[in-house]
C-alpha cells in the first residue's frame, strides 16, 4: 500500500501526541468528605474512560490517512492488441456488375459494415481506387463515417480516372498509411472484381515482401465468379494473409467471418496500477465514531 499525497502523513503528530498526552495525564484528584467510608480502587474504570478519551484522537489520525489517498496495486487485466484494418474497395465500373439481389459494390459493403461489428475496439479506415487510389476514412475507432460512406462510394458516381484496377497502386498507397501506426497491429482487407495489370513482372512478390517487412497482413476477396489473379495469391501468401474467391454474397460474408477468425483478438496482461483504497479506512472510522457517540454518554470524566 502506498498513498498518493505523501506528504499529508506528517500531519500524523498531532493524534500521536494527543493520545500520548492522553494517557499519561492523571488530572486533578478530588477528595470526597465520606465520613467511615472504605475506598475501593477502580483503576479499570479509569483505564476505560481513557480509553474513550482517546477516540477523538484516533479518528483524526483515520482522516489524516484518507486525505493522503491510500492506494495499492488492482488487479491487472488483460488488455485488448490494437488491430488497425485498413478495407481497400474497388469503385471501378465492373463493381456494378449484379451480384445477387445487389451490385459487387453494394454486397461489398454490406460485408464492410458487418465485419465492423465482429471487431469492436479495432480501428477501421476505408480507402477507395481504380485507376488512382482515395483515402476515404482515416483509421478510427469511430465507424460512423465509415458506416455512412456507402451512397457517396458507388462506382457510377466515381470520376472517369477511377475507372481502372490497379492493385499493387492501392497496396502501396495503405502501406505507407499503416506503417506511421506504431501501435498495435496491422491488417489490410481488399476486395476487388477484376484483374490487375500492375502486379507482373516480379511488382507482386515486391510488394508481398515489402508489406511483410512492415508486419501488415492482406487479405483479398475476390468478389465475382472465378478464382483470385495468381498475383493476389503471392502477396497474401508473403504477408501472413490469404486469397478468397466469393462468387455471390453469402460467400462474401461467410469470407469475412473467416478472416475474422484467422485473426482473433489478442490479449496481453496490462501493468498494475494503482487504485484507491479507502473502503478499510472508511469503515474503521466509522466504527470509531460511532464508539466515541456511544461512551459519550457514560464513559466521561465529571466536569467537576
Amino acid at each position: 500500500m502506498n498513498f498518493a499525497h505523501p506528504w499529508v502523513l506528517l500531519l500524523l503528530i498531532a493524534p500521536v501526541l494527543l493520545v500520548w498526552w492522553e494517557w499519561r495525564r492523571r488530572g486533578r484528584p478530588l477528595v470526597l468528605p465520606l465520613d467511615h467510608s472504605q475506598g475501593r480502587s477502580r483503576n479499570w474504570l479509569e483505564r476505560i474512560i481513557k480509553c474513550a478519551n482517546l477516540l477523538p484522537p484516533l479518528l483524526l489520525a483515520v482522516c489524516i490517512l484518507i486525505l493522503a489517498g491510500p492506494q495499492r496495486l488492482a488487479t491487472p487485466e488483460d488488455e485488448r492488441v490494437l488491430t488497425n484494418i485498413e478495407v481497400v474497395l474497388d469503385v471501378s465500373g465492373s463493381m456494378m456488375a449484379q451480384f445477387g439481389d445487389g451490385t459487387r459494390a453494394d454486397k461489398a459493403f454490406e460485408a464492410i459494415v458487418d465485419f465492423t461489428s465482429f471487431r469492436k475496439g479495432d480501428a477501421f479506415g476505408l480507402t477507395i481506387f481504380g485507376t488512382e487510389v482515395v483515402h476515404w476514412v482515416p483509421l478510427t475507432k469511430d465507424l460512423t463515417a465509415l458506416r455512412l460512406a456507402a451512397p457517396f462510394l458507388r462506382p457510377e458516381k466515381m470520376p472517369p480516372h477511377m475507372g481502372g484496377t490497379r492493385i499493387g497502386h492501392a497496396l502501396s498507397a495503405v502501406r505507407q498509411r499503416l506503417r506511421s501506426r506504431e501501435e498495435g497491429d496491422r491488417m489490410v482487407v481488399l476486395i476487388s472484381d477484376g484483374q490487375s495489370f500492375d502486379l507482373g513482372g516480379g511488382q507482386a512478390q515486391k510488394i508481398g515482401e515489402e508489406l511483410a517487412a512492415d508486419n501488415i497482413a492482406v487479405f483479398y476477396i475476390h468478389a465475382a465468379d472465378g478464382e483470385p489473379q495468381n498475383e493476389t495469391f503471392t502477396i497474401a501468401s508473403l504477408t501472413g494473409g490469404q486469397a478468397f474467391a466469393a462468387g455471390d454474397p453469402q460467400a462474401l460474408r461467410e469470407v469475412f467471418k473467416r478472416i475474422d477468425a484467422m485473426n482473433p483478438t489478442r490479449l496481453k496482461p496490462s501493468a498494475p496500477e494503482p487504485a484507491d483504497w479507502f473502503w478499510p479506512f472508511a469503515v474503521t472510522g466509522l466504527g470509531l465514531l460511532g464508539l466515541n457517540v456511544v461512551s459519550a454518554f457514560r464513559f466521561r470524566f465529571t466536569p467537576w
